[in-house]
């Protein structure tokens, strides 16, 4: 009952909702460590997805994947983490409770308006950065050196400057220039799309992973299972592009 209302909280407001909720909950670091992956890979879903639909993939095939892949993760996590793993660092800490809806709606208004302020320094952020990597000619040679690990994921080297600004400051911050880099012509609607995939359930590593390890739980644990995932779900797709692709040719030929 607790977690679901957890999980539904995540799915449709940032991650520091849920966060809030579980710090007013008691639960052991085991239970932490399965919502913290469930959360990471869904939530703000309404924001995060309408962000990607923007950039050429359907919003409904992002919000349906990052839920299930998340109830997955957390069957399959269920499964293999040791049976005793402790207490997390804040379960000794006195935290006002949150069990009211009116709680939970203040709680988003105000990340709501920080969120804002936030994205508007971000996104001028990054564009003079890129700016400046372009003018330096600098954007080839980060793609290039980052080619073995996008090749790795299944991701083509165009992706490169954009999967490492969605690895840093996430979706909801780096989706403007994603959407800049699309209009350009810079990164193709196929190319854009695989990126999707992959971001869909590994982005935002660093502030993401941080605020629950810094409540106790492992990074390996959850920095691990959503690189290994978005492996999966990238190649995953591809293998259906080419099945799908495989199958157009033979009805052509049939024809």
């Amino acid at each position: 009952g607790s977690t679901a209302i957890i999980f539904i909280t995540s799915i449709f407001l940032p991650l520091y909702a849920p966060l809030a909720i579980i710090m007013s909950m008691t639960v052991t670091l085991r239970e932490l460590t399965i919502l913290a992956l469930m959360c990471q890979i869904a939530h703000n879903l309404p924001v995060e997805c309408a962000i990607q639909a923007k950039t050429g993939t359907s919003f409904w095939s992002m919000f349906t994947l990052r839920v299930v892949v998340s109830i997955l993760v957390g069957i399959l996590l269920n499964l293999i983490l040791p049976a005793e793993m402790g207490m997390p660092l804040f379960a000794k800490v006195n935290t006002e409770a949150m069990t009211s809806v009116g709680d939970v709606l203040v709680l988003w208004l105000k990340s709501s308006v920080q969120m804002a302020l936030l994205i508007f320094t971000i996104i001028t952020a990054l564009n003079v950065l890129y700016k400046t990597l372009e003018h330096y000619n600098l954007i080839t040679k980060l793609s290039k050196a980052m080619e073995p690990v996008l090749r790795f994921f299944g991701l083509p080297a165009s992706t490169g400057f954009l999967w490492l600004i969605g690895y840093i400051v996430g979706l909801a911050y780096g989706g403007a220039m994603m959407i800049d880099q699309m209009n350009d012509g810079k990164v193709t609607r196929s190319d854009a799309e695989l990126l999707n995939y992959h971001l869909a359930v590994s982005h935002s590593v660093i502030e993401d992973n941080l605020l629950f390890v810094a409540l106790g739980v492992s990074v390996w644990w959850i920095l691990g299972v959503r690189l290994a995932v978005a492996w999966i779900v990238v190649w995953s797709r591809k293998a259906l592009y080419s099945v799908g692709n495989i199958l157009m040719n033979k009805e052509k030929a049939w024809k």
